[in-house]
């Protein structure tokens, strides 16, 4: 009987939570682009061309099933659909750890905040760096994800 009213009561806080930390992410992405400003960094505009892309995965120890196939289906598109991009490191796909003490300074950088998919698009050396919300919404679908996120990026190369 306890483990009846137990597990759906931790499966309701992790969804909760996650929730919660999508919500936040998207309502604190005005400010984080804001704060980007203020670190060198600028929005994009319309016809830039990238130098670089950085594809960066941010996420806890401990993910859920919707932030492991954020980042899976991300170094996918990187890794399988722009393969000649990532060979010559002009994409590439990078999976942080926020809770590391070595990711500190990526962290910061990015402002990164929870479970997060952020695009950097470095071009007169500088960083263009914008999170990507819209991924939650195709994390259902693979095959919406993958052609939204390839187009997304073929956008700046």
């Amino acid at each position: 009987m306890l483990k009846r009213l137990i597990i759906p009561s931790i499966i309701v806080l992790i969804f909760g939570a996650t929730v919660y930390s999508v919500y936040k992410n998207s309502r604190n992405s005005q400010e984080t682009k804001l704060q980007n400003n203020i670190q060198g960094t600028s929005s994009l505009s319309q016809n830039v061309k990238a130098d670089k892309i950085e594809v960066v995965h941010f996420h806890t120890t401990r993910q859920c099933y919707s932030c492991i196939t954020i980042g899976k289906y991300a170094k996918k598109v990187v890794e399988e659909k722009l393969l000649e991009e990532n060979k010559s490191n002009k994409v590439v796909f990078l999976d942080v750890n926020i809770d590391l003490e070595e990711n500190e300074e990526i962290v910061s950088k990015f402002q990164a905040r929870g479970s997060s998919l952020f695009v950097n698009v470095i071009y007169d050396d500088k960083n263009h760096i914008q999170e990507d919300t819209s991924v939650w919404r195709l994390v259902s679908n693979e095959n919406q994800y993958l052609e939204y996120f390839e187009n997304k990026l073929k956008e700046y190369l």
